[in-house]
């Protein structure tokens, strides 16, 4: 009895690994370097694709949904593979997107400004999501690019809520990792992991007390910066597995209930420490 459980349990654990080794693999990224002649910025970007739904796509079967992904600060664009393969694996245009240059002026605080002074970069982060977009648009005609879904770290989160707030009409859902300057508010739907990181506390009014009819605060106890490539492997299941959930409309899990979601805190992760030092 104890070795046929050890045998479906190893069984179980490979058709795992093969089910996310083949999403992986599945997976086609294109780096993009483009300029934008009206601003005359460069911008950087990636784009994520399931090989076999682009195929579909292309042949007229379906329609791919986009996802833009915006990075927080000191992040880079391509450090959120975890979750543009996650998307792409779900037949999404998973599309990662480079705010910042070098030679941009640091982020600031400044009290008493609306969103803290940080408008200009939010209005930035906006014209970069639709230059890119109509660029993607033109190298990967069959997707929906009037419904997105924005997903965005820290700045990244602020600078989806900004654009939702913008262009309430072409945005389906909102998930953010943490953001700390535009409130949660509109009338898509809004999925918030929030860290309890005591150096990152969101400003009054970001995060609601309580979960609304479309809006949901998943609390972790997961730190701000480990909210990309560069956290532990269980803080990218967890954000994963609510993810799921909470894109499965039509699944008898959503709306996702906070209430019976077991976030884990963060496991110890050796080579992320090793970075930081």
């Amino acid at each position: 009895m104890r070795r046929t459980i050890t045998t479906i349990a190893a069984l179980v654990a490979l058709a795992g690994v093969a089910y996310f080794a083949a999403v992986t693999w599945g997976v086609k990224h294109e780096a993009l370097a483009l300029y934008d002649a009206t601003r005359q910025r460069p911008v950087e970007a990636d784009v994520a694709v399931r090989r076999d739904v682009e195929m579909r796509a292309e042949a007229g079967l379906t329609t791919m949904p986009v996802v833009v992904i915006s990075h927080g600060n000191t992040v880079r664009f391509n450090e959120y593979s975890f979750l543009s393969n996650f998307f792409a694996g779900r037949g999404y245009l998973a599309i990662c997107i480079q705010h910042d240059l070098a030679s941009d002026a640091p982020l600031v605080t400044r009290t008493g400004e609306p969103y803290a002074g940080r408008e200009p970069v939010y209005t930035r982060g906006v014209a970069n999501i639709r230059f890119v977009l109509d660029e993607v648009a033109r190298r990967y005609p069959h997707a929906n690019y009037r419904h997105l879904t924005l997903v965005g770290h820290s700045n990244g989160g602020d600078i989806a809520m900004y654009f939702a707030k913008r262009y309430p009409d072409r945005v389906a859902d909102v998930v953010t990792l943490d953001n700390l300057r535009v409130p949660l508010e509109g009338a898509f739907r809004i999925l918030t992991f929030r860290s309890k990181d005591p150096e990152f506390v969101p400003d009054v009014g970001v995060v609601p007390r309580v979960n609304g009819e479309r809006i949901t605060v998943v609390n972790t106890q997961f730190r701000h910066n480990d909210m990309s490539d560069r956290g532990p492997d269980s803080m990218k299941l967890s954000i994963e597995d609510t993810l799921g959930k909470f894109l499965d409309k039509d699944s008898e899990l959503a709306p996702v209930n906070t209430d019976k979601i077991n976030v884990p805190p963060p496991a110890s992760d050796p080579l992320a420490e090793a970075r930081r030092k």
